[in-house]
């Protein structure tokens, strides 16, 4: 078994490198001033390891069902020695129980386009059972509003998307609230990201 700290685990995703510090400022003006953060497809590990350092009075739980990606998140977190990273977690959205009982928020980035719509159900019902009253689910990535793309790459992206998989594909941003509204979550007002993309922040009523 290679050590965790082992650099050749540490795989990079440029997109992570390009978005964790603007999606760090929304987190900053969202996010509890204490307690448990999941991420739900922790992916690389690149952006847990940010935030985690950023905020270090948080306590963050990683989570991939992906093994490489785990090794890479755990590679990570020896790599930048935080203690307030946990262990990742086998965790697939899909899959009951998730293996955590409880958290403050859930961290969501660029899931939903790359999924099943039954995985976006499954979020928010696993984030239903997770959060108290006052918890925040944030997510990020692309969404077409009031039916259509918010640009031509997005367009592209979104095909591109179906092409690899018919059951992917971006999301209405619409449909995506609502799905939450009926999981008791309220919605405020989306911000606009670089590249076309939104942050979503969704709070347990």
């Amino acid at each position: 078994m290679p050590h965790p700290s082992n650099p050749a685990l540490r795989q990079h995703a440029p997109a992570a490198e390009r978005n964790r510090a603007l999606i760090l400022e929304v987190l900053r003006g969202v996010l509890p001033a204490s307690g448990l953060v999941l991420e739900i497809a922790s992916g690389t590990g690149q952006h847990v390891i940010h935030f985690a350092a950023a905020l270090p009075e948080l306590s963050w739980q990683p989570s991939d069902p992906d093994a490489e990606a785990r090794a890479s998140i755990a590679a990570w977190t020896a790599h930048a020695g935080l203690a307030n990273v946990r262990a990742p977690l086998e965790l697939d959205v899909e899959r009951t129980p998730w293996g955590i009982d409880a958290a403050q928020a859930l961290v969501c980035i660029n899931m939903i386009h790359i999924s099943p719509w039954s995985a976006t159900q499954a979020l928010f019902a696993g984030a239903q059972r997770l959060l108290g009253s006052g918890g925040v689910l944030y997510l990020y990535g692309p969404y077409r509003r009031h039916g259509a793309h918010t640009a031509p790459s997005n367009e592209a992206f979104d095909q591109q998307l179906r092409s690899r998989n018919p059951a992917w594909g971006v999301r209405d941003m619409e449909t995506v609230v609502a799905l939450g509204e009926a999981h008791g979550f309220g919605f405020g007002e989306p911000v606009a990201m670089p590249a076309n993309n939104f942050s979503l922040v969704l709070t347990k009523r």
